[in-house]
């Protein structure tokens, strides 16, 4: 096996140890391609400096937010997985890498300078959100919009065509969806997701029943 570990092959073996250990924690076998890297960035916002990532896994979307000209100081990422943190921690020393839970991410924003006058420009996310209940979606969500500038965005992956957040969270939240791009070189297949607030307020969040 090649050692070097920013190979592409060392990063799925790395990803696939943890898929191993937790299936159900992490949403896929190998990590993100290239490709869908390239479709992601494709959506950030003209001109954005400070970028948050969730479910940094191998570092495949940092080092692409990096190559976008994100500088490292302007760039938080969480990670729960405790071997991933450590592994993004190691490759990517200058940038802010949390191990956290992101429905706690307005708290780890703020600990990190990314809240309050300095928000983010985009959030970038690769959790399985298609997998989670409606009441986690919306936390993480409700939480992520407040780390954002009124015409943020939160720029999601999710395998298949389907929108991963539920049409009530949206309402909720008073979000709107758009479907991005599609890629078949991804493992699984994935398709990007755009959300933006429908109106340029902060989220006053409105109960699901």
């Amino acid at each position: 096996m090649d050692r070097n570990p920013h190979s592409a092959l060392a990063q799925t073996w790395t990803f696939f140890r943890q898929w191993l250990k937790n299936p159900r924690g992490v949403a896929a076998i190998s990590p993100s391609s290239q490709q869908l890297a390239r479709q992601m960035m494709s959506e950030l916002p003209r001109g954005s400096r400070r970028v948050i990532e969730l479910g940094g896994g191998t570092g495949v979307f940092t080092r692409a937010l990096l190559g976008q000209g994100i500088a490292p100081a302007d760039l938080l990422v969480l990670e729960l997985n405790e071997e991933l943190h450590q592994h993004l921690q190691r490759h990517f020393p200058q940038v802010h890498v949390a191990c956290a839970d992101a429905r706690d991410l307005a708290d780890v924003a703020r600990a990190h300078g990314f809240h309050g006058e300095t928000p983010a420009d985009a959030i970038v996310s690769g959790l399985g959100l298609l997998s989670m209940p409606r009441p986690t979606q919306q936390a993480i969500l409700s939480s992520a919009f407040e780390c954002l500038q009124p015409q943020g965005r939160f720029v999601q992956f999710t395998y298949g065509p389907a929108n991963p957040v539920a049409k009530e969270v949206l309402e909720a939240l008073d979000l709107t969806a758009r479907r991005g791009s599609f890629t078949w070189w991804n493992v699984p297949p994935a398709t990007v997701y755009v959300y933006t607030r429908r109106v340029s307020r902060a989220i006053t969040p409105r109960s699901m029943r």
